[in-house]
C-alpha cells in the first residue's frame, strides 16, 4: 500500500446524501490508506441559505483535491431564479466528460443473474446544456440540444478503451491473478464482482442513438462514434435505436458489455438498468475527466426517507471504490467491492432491498468484511 495521503472532497448535499457520504467516508477510513477528508457545501439547502447552490469555496477547494464524493442534490421541479444544479456545474467546471455507470448482478433481491455491463454516458452536452426559452407569449417552450463532434469522439474513445480494458480484466480474473488486475493499465472504474461473462468473448460497444428521427444531432453522434470504432478493430461495434435499446436491455441484459450514449439517453438507460440488479441503492457512478474523478450514487436525495437512518449506503460505498480505482488503488477498491458483495450475500439488506438493516448496520457490516 502507498504512503501517499489522498485529499478527498466530501460533498453530502441534500437529503440522504448527508447519511450515505459519511458512510462511505467511514469505509474509506477503515482501509490501510491515508486520507485527508475535506467537507464542502453544495445543494438546494445551501442555495436556500446563501443564494448559491455551489459556493465559491467549494468550486475552488475541490480543485486542490485528488477526487470527490458527492451525495445528492434536491433540485426543484420548477424553475427557481438563480438556482443551477451544482453537480451539473461541477461536471462542466472540472470537464468531467464521462459518466461511468456499472450495472452488475448482485446477491440481492430483484437482481437478475449474469449481468455485467458498463453504461458510458456523455456528460457535458445534449439537453443538459440547459438552454431553454419561451416563445409565443409563453405558449411555446423550446429547449436547445447540443451535440458536438469533439465531445462525441471523446466519449466514444473512452467507451472503446474501457471495452478493451474490460476484456483484459475478465481474462485476468479467469486466471485468478488479482496482482495483474491491479496493474491493469486501463481501469474500468467498475465493480469486478460478476464473473459470469465468458472471458474469451470479444469486447463489444453498443452505440445508442435516435438518428432515424434526429438525423443531425444524433446523426453526428453516430457518425463520430463509428469513426472512432475504426481505431479499435479488436472491439465489436453495434448500433441500437434508444427506444428499442431499452426493450432489449430489459429482455436480454446479459448480452451487453459497454453501452455508449448521449447525455439524456445514458441517464435514462442507467436508471432503468439499475432496476435489473437490485435497484438504485446498489447503483454507483463516476464522473470522470482526464485528471479528476467525482463519484456519486445514482439515486437522488430521497427526501421521504431522509433523516430516518434507513438509506442504503451501498451505492455510495461502491462509488467510493470507483474513486479508489481511478487513483490507482485497485486492490483497495476490490476489497470494498468484495465486502459489499459479502454483506449482501449474508442477507444483510436495507429497507429498499426488503430487509431491516439500518444505514449504520449496513456500513458496519461492510467494514467488518473488508478484511475477508
Amino acid at each position: 500500500m502507498t504512503e501517499r495521503t489522498y485529499r478527498i472532497a466530501l460533498i453530502p448535499g441534500d437529503g440522504v446524501g448527508k447519511e450515505v457520504v459519511p458512510a462511505a467516508q467511514r469505509v474509506l477510513a477503515a482501509l490501510p490508506l491515508r486520507f485527508d477528508f475535506v467537507e464542502l457545501d453544495a445543494g438546494w439547502e445551501v442555495f436556500q441559505r446563501t443564494g448559491t447552490a455551489l459556493p465559491q469555496r467549494t468550486a475552488s477547494v475541490i480543485r486542490s483535491c485528488d477526487g470527490a464524493i458527492f451525495g445528492a442534490t434536491q433540485s426543484p421541479s420548477q424553475k427557481v431564479e438563480g438556482y443551477n444544479s451544482p453537480i451539473l456545474a461541477l461536471r462542466k467546471q472540472l470537464d468531467l466528460y464521462a459518466n461511468l455507470r456499472p450495472v452488475v448482478s448482485m446477491p440481492a433481491p430483484g437482481s437478475r443473474p449474469s449481468i455485467d455491463m458498463l453504461i458510458v454516458r456523455e456528460n457535458t452536452e445534449c439537453l443538459y446544456v440547459r438552454q431553454e426559452r419561451l416563445e409565443d407569449n409563453g405558449n411555446t417552450a423550446v429547449a436547445q440540444r447540443v451535440i458536438t463532434r469533439r465531445a462525441s469522439e471523446r466519449i466514444a474513445r473512452k467507451a472503446f478503451m474501457l471495452a478493451r480494458g474490460r476484456k483484459r480484466e475478465r481474462e485476468i480474473r479467469r486466471l485468478g491473478d488479482w496482482r495483474l488486475a491491479n496493474e491493469s493499465p486501463i481501469s474500468n472504474l467498475q465493480s469486478p464482482i460478476s464473473q459470469s461473462h465468458n472471458p474469451l468473448i470479444p469486447p463489444r460497444v453498443t452505440i445508442v442513438h435516435k438518428a432515424n428521427v434526429l438525423s443531425l444531432t444524433d446523426g453526428l453522434f453516430r457518425e463520430a462514434c463509428l469513426a472512432v470504432a475504426r481505431e479499435f478493430p479488436d472491439v465489436e461495434v453495434e448500433e441500437q435505436i434508444v427506444d428499442s435499446m431499452i426493450y432489449r436491455m430489459i429482455r436480454e441484459p446479459e448480452r451487453y458489455d459497454v453501452i455508449v450514449a448521449p447525455n439524456l439517453y445514458g441517464d435514462i438507460l442507467s436508471d432503468a438498468a439499475a432496476a435489473l440488479v437490485g435497484g438504485l441503492g446498489l447503483a454507483p457512478s463516476a464522473n470522470a475527466g482526464d485528471a479528476f474523478t467525482l463519484v456519486e450514487p445514482v439515486h437522488g436525495s430521497a427526501p421521504d426517507i431522509a433523516g430516518k437512518g434507513i438509506a442504503n449506503p451501498c451505492a455510495t460505498i461502491l462509488a467510493a471504490a470507483q474513486l479508489l480505482a481511478s487513483l490507482g488503488e485497485g486492490e483497495a477498491a476490490q476489497r470494498i467491492q468484495r465486502a459489499v458483495h459479502r454483506t449482501l450475500a449474508d442477507n444483510i439488506w436495507s429497507a429498499d432491498l426488503g430487509g431491516k438493516a439500518m444505514t449504520e448496520e449496513m456500513t458496519a457490516a461492510i467494514i467488518e468484511r473488508l478484511g475477508d
